[in-house]
């Protein structure tokens, strides 16, 4: 009998003696077709001439590379033709019962915004670490956000209340950073606050088993509208509680000249760098140590995990507390990293946004930290359009970042199946 992996889908017909039959999905294909024929009329019931200028160098490079200068036209119509081509590649795969490579469609993305761009920002220019470095801060509290929630999800506890956890580790670090004077005390502060939110959820969860997607809708809105209360109440009436403080970047010598990549990752601040931590750790944590094995364990099969000695609900409950932290600190960007002081409601969301990618990328903290990015670069493109004076409808770029979470979610994500125990609360027998 042939060995059947993960990745790859066959009919029942062709797999003697197995019963499970694997089917394939056409999800993929289907969405690069979309966004083909939407390439397609950009150049055609939409075209557009001239020239469109990227410039690719900031004034901090010690190699300055030169602007590429694209015909809008020709670019666009050979940007389609490759488009066409990968979702032809992407179909031949689903027919042939394997699995679309997440390099083709990261191929398949790149090229069409690129497209779009060229499209978009016809006879003007487009500074591109500007757009980058701007994608990245918008990504930040995503990519914290969705790693908090790969983690509580692989431990068994579907995570709704990122959010939440986003809000409150804003508001106690700007608070907490205002009183002490000490950036780093408030830092600190964003972790235990996001760890306080997902205690709340883990013991309601857990402990009373309450419906965790109820529970996380509830601590959202909670913390919404405690911490709307108290800025309306408290902080705007004494601004020495909302200073304003934060990290300023911190060049990484040598590192932060090298073109092009230089300033989009090594002219952050400290937030930024800690994001760059969180992701290498979580990854090894979880794919590399004894404490991932036993966290997907309880979150596959708890009673397995069990019957081995391992205390499932004491795992949930710290993993989840230690995913609410990393959340925290995704909090902790918008004030200490971004804006400097808090704004009601400052997350807009973004704590939903942080569950699409971590369904997105399939509960892998690397996959669920590209899907990040991408809806940070959908957010950030709605403002530099603005800016070139694309033809764009101002509606409808306000609506980009989530319009493409959910082609996204619902059409790139193929079939997937999250941790089998997610979800389910784990009563001893």
């Amino acid at each position: 009998m042939s060995t059947l992996t993960p990745d790859v889908a066959v009919p029942a017909s062709e797999t003697p003696g197995l019963s499970v039959e694997r089917t394939r999905s056409w999800k993929a294909p289907i969405a690069l077709a979309v966004f083909t024929i939407l390439a397609l009329l950009l150049v055609t019931a939409a075209h557009r001439g001239g020239h469109s200028t990227f410039r690719l160098a900031s004034s901090t490079d010690f190699v300055k590379l030169p602007n590429a200068v694209l015909p809008t036209a020709g670019t666009g119509v050979v940007l389609t033709i490759v488009l066409a081509v990968i979702t032809l590649l992407a179909a031949a795969q689903v027919a042939r019962w394997q699995k679309v490579p997440l390099w083709l469609l990261a191929v398949f993305g790149v090229l069409f915004f690129v497209a779009f761009l060229t499209w978009a920002g016809s006879d003007n220019s487009i500074l591109v670490p500007g757009l980058l470095i701007g994608s990245l801060g918008l990504s930040t509290p995503l990519i914290f956000g969705a790693l908090g929630g790969v983690i509580s999800e692989r431990v068994g506890v579907v995570n709704v209340a990122i959010e939440g956890q986003l809000l409150g580790g804003a508001f106690v670090s700007a608070v907490v950073a205002s009183v002490t004077g000490s950036l780093w005390v408030g830092l600190v502060s964003a972790l235990v606050a996001g760890a306080v939110v997902s205690m709340v959820l883990a013991v309601f969860s857990i402990r009373y088993l309450v419906d965790q997607v109820i529970v996380g809708v509830v601590l959202n809105v909670l913390v919404t509208g405690l911490t709307s209360f108290l800025y309306g109440e408290v902080l705007t009436n004494s601004p020495g509680l909302n200073k304003g403080l934060r990290f300023s970047a911190w060049d990484i010598p040598g590192l932060s000249r090298i073109p092009l990549i230089g300033p989009l990752l090594f002219q952050q601040n400290v937030v930024v760098y800690l994001m760059y931590i969180a992701i290498a750790a979580v990854f090894i944590g979880l794919f590399r140590t004894r404490w991932g094995l036993r966290l997907r364990a309880v979150g596959e099969h708890p009673q397995a995990a069990d019957t081995v000695g391992i205390k499932v609900n004491a795992t949930r409950f710290w993993n989840v507390s230690l995913a609410g932290a990393i959340a925290g600190l995704g909090g902790a960007f918008f004030t200490l990293g971004d804006l400097g002081e808090f704004q009601k409601e400052m997350t807009a969301g973004a704590g939903y946004i942080a569950l699409a990618a971590v369904i997105f990328g399939r509960w892998d903290p690397i996959r669920a930290t590209l899907a990040a990015l991408l809806f940070g670069f959908a957010s950030n493109l709605q403002n530099v359009l603005s800016v070139v004076g694309s033809p764009v409808p101002s509606e409808f770029m306000l609506m980009l970042p989530y319009v493409v979470t959910i082609l996204a979610v619902a059409g790139l994500v193929g079939q997937s199946r999250g941790p089998a125990a997610s979800g389910k609360p784990y009563i001893k027998s």
